[in-house]
């Protein structure tokens, strides 16, 4: 079952109050994704593959949603190979904030340019289970530091905390340009509002969630009941 919003003033939190790496955030051979062409919007989300296929899916996700790392695991082959691949579809990944370390990675996978989100979104997504031990295992002074203080102090304790330093060096972002990611506010607020309009325009709660040409695809949580959906329209 998906993980559950539990009220949108969690990411209020995440604005307002804004595990040691195997291999240091790489992927396994098996996991990593093609190379494929990745577009920005202005609403900050990415179009992998081509804008104009004929059948469009909207992934949205949280970095922090244990279900959204099992349904990328399931997927990303078979995404890549038999959809945009091909070039009968492409797919959209749109940020659900859920908490502070949510937003945090967020903004690490938007770092630099569209070129380089598909190597971060796997390098986080991907690899979830070795850096989210913080989640639970964190003391009270740790948590303290990731809600208080301003915000670019908040996201910096997270990124200290989780290593997520470590995983941005790996694909070529040094601590200075870490923190400048870290410290995009704005690009925060886009996040945040992209999650407020996913409630209320695309009805979801939860993730994963997906809209597929254009219809909230209610009841659909897994990539087993996601992909017979996507087949029918590929025929």
């Amino acid at each position: 079952m998906r993980s559950i919003l539990r009220t949108l003033g969690v990411l209020a939190l995440a604005l307002a109050g804004m595990a040691t790496l195997t291999a240091a955030g790489r992927l396994p051979a098996t996991t990593r994704a093609p190379t494929t062409v990745v577009t920005r919007t202005a609403t900050e989300s990415h179009i992998l593959g081509n804008p104009a296929a004929p059948v469009k899916l909207v992934e949205y996700i949280s970095y922090t949603c244990p279900h959204c790392a099992e349904f990328h695991h399931e997927s990303l082959a078979q995404l890549q190979i038999g959809f945009i691949g091909n070039g009968k579809g492409s797919v959209e990944i749109r940020s659900f904030v859920r908490d502070p370390v949510d937003m945090t990675v967020a903004l690490l996978t938007h770092c630099g340019p569209p070129s380089k989100f598909v190597t971060l979104h796997n390098a986080f997504l991907g690899r979830q289970a070795d850096w989210i031990g913080p989640m639970v295992s964190a003391n009270a002074a740790q948590r303290q530091r990731w809600t208080s203080g301003d915000f670019a102090s908040r996201t910096r304790a997270i990124a200290s905390d989780f290593h997520f330093y470590e995983i941005m060096a790996v694909h070529g972002f040094d601590r200075p340009a870490t923190d400048r990611c870290l410290a995009n506010k704005a690009l925060a607020d886009k996040l945040a509002k992209g999650t407020q309009d996913a409630v209320e325009k695309d009805f979801v709660n939860g993730t994963p969630s997906f809209v597929l040409n254009g219809v909230p695809l209610s009841g659909t949580y897994t990539w087993e009941a996601l992909k017979p959906q996507i087949e029918a329209r590929l025929h």
